[in-house]
């Protein structure tokens, strides 16, 4: 059986009451919480007063009469209370003093909250909210590659949550990818985008600059230095700056003029080359790429016995075998699978098989 809190996380919409509960510590600092304790708890006295005062000058002096004296003065209080409950001019008295100033107490309450949902909704629509979310991707910065990534990742088959942290006035990447505006070096601003609960942190260049891609170096070390599980993958401009990313700990370092140029070159021996590479990176019809975990029972079979149960369980088509974070790409017949190998594949759909989840280094 799932745990209460498991069940209470089903129920509800958990990132959203993140979010509230985020706003909520945000406000506590700048308004004084017993003005609200002292307004709720004069209501409840006023109303108990009320209850009291017109149940012994109406009569019977009983417990019932009481309970239906409690409930008159609370809907009273809220407005909509039944003026014919009391007949005397005691009760009249103290049906107009509960008017006056029981709903004067209520409209208060009532504008307090309004006035935090107007400041929930614009400080969200700026960018000055927190995602909330858990297991997420999160992008630090916007580019073209950045906009292309948001367009891949919504439609990959297994849907992730991205929220994007950039420093701009509005979200660049339009509706479904939560926005925070901040600064990506900035702990607080990482915090706000849930960095250390999220899966996986891409961080790219905003310009195509050496300055950028110091940012960027920056943007690493903060994130390593606050969720070091996190798997970050950075993209460079330069080069020359792809070993100072792998010294601040980068997972993977991309380097997308060395990646195109390479792609180019291929393309120019062999044609349609980079047609077909960017069908099977972009997901065209028939073809997506995954990298997978493999099932124990597959452990000793032959890399041609692997690609043939591959293509008849799964119509996938077996690329690579990595083993021990060293990828193996068309690996010799007499390879055979051992605990913990898993496999790069060209598939429709994962179907039955799993992404493989990787633990940071």
């Amino acid at each position: 059986m799932r745990p209460v809190g498991a069940r209470l996380s089903g129920m509800f919409n958990v990132p959203f009451l993140r979010r509230v509960a985020f706003h909520l510590r945000r406000i506590s600092g700048q308004i004084d919480p017993h003005f609200f304790s002292s307004l709720v708890g004069g209501l409840i006295a006023f109303v108990l007063i009320a209850a009291a005062a017109v149940t012994l000058v109406e009569g019977p002096a009983t417990l019932e009469k009481f309970g239906r004296s409690l409930y008159w003065a609370l809907t009273t209080a809220l407005g909509s209370g039944d003026s014919s409950y009391v007949a005397t001019a005691g009760g009249f008295l103290v049906s107009w003093l509960l008017v006056l100033f029981g709903v004067a107490i209520v409209a208060a309450i009532t504008g307090s909250i309004v006035g935090f949902v107007i400041d929930f909704l614009l400080k969200e629509g700026q960018g000055m909210g927190a995602a909330g979310f858990r297991d997420h991707i999160v992008v630090c910065g916007w580019n073209s590659t950045a906009r292309d990534l948001i367009s891949e990742l919504k439609t990959d088959e297994y849907h992730s949550k991205v929220v994007l942290l950039h420093d701009a006035e509005r979200n660049p990447a339009g509706g479904g990818i939560y926005f925070v505006r901040g600064d990506p070096t900035n702990r607080d601003d990482l915090q706000r985008a849930g960095i250390a609960e999220a899966a996986a942190a891409i961080v790219v260049p905003t310009e195509t600059t050496n300055e950028a891609d110091m940012r960027s170096i920056l943007t690493v070390m903060a994130i390593e230095a606050m969720a070091p599980a996190v798997r970050t993958v950075v993209e460079v401009n330069n080069p020359a700056h792809a070993e100072h990313m792998r010294d601040a700990h980068a997972d993977e370092v991309l380097v997308t003029s060395r990646l195109a140029s390479h792609l180019l070159a291929r393309s120019a021996l062999y044609p349609g080359l980079s047609e077909l590479v960017t069908d099977i990176v972009s997901g065209g019809e028939g073809s997506e790429l995954y990298r997978v975990a493999l099932p124990d029972d597959y452990c000793g079979l032959s890399v041609d016995e692997l690609s043939a149960k591959m293509r008849s369980d799964h119509r996938a088509t077996l690329l690579a075998v990595s083993r021990s974070g060293i990828a193996h790409v068309n690996p010799p017949s007499d390879f055979r699978l051992s605990p913990g190998d898993d496999a790069v594949v060209v598939a429709d759909s994962l179907g039955t098989l799993a992404p493989l989840r990787l633990e940071h280094d």
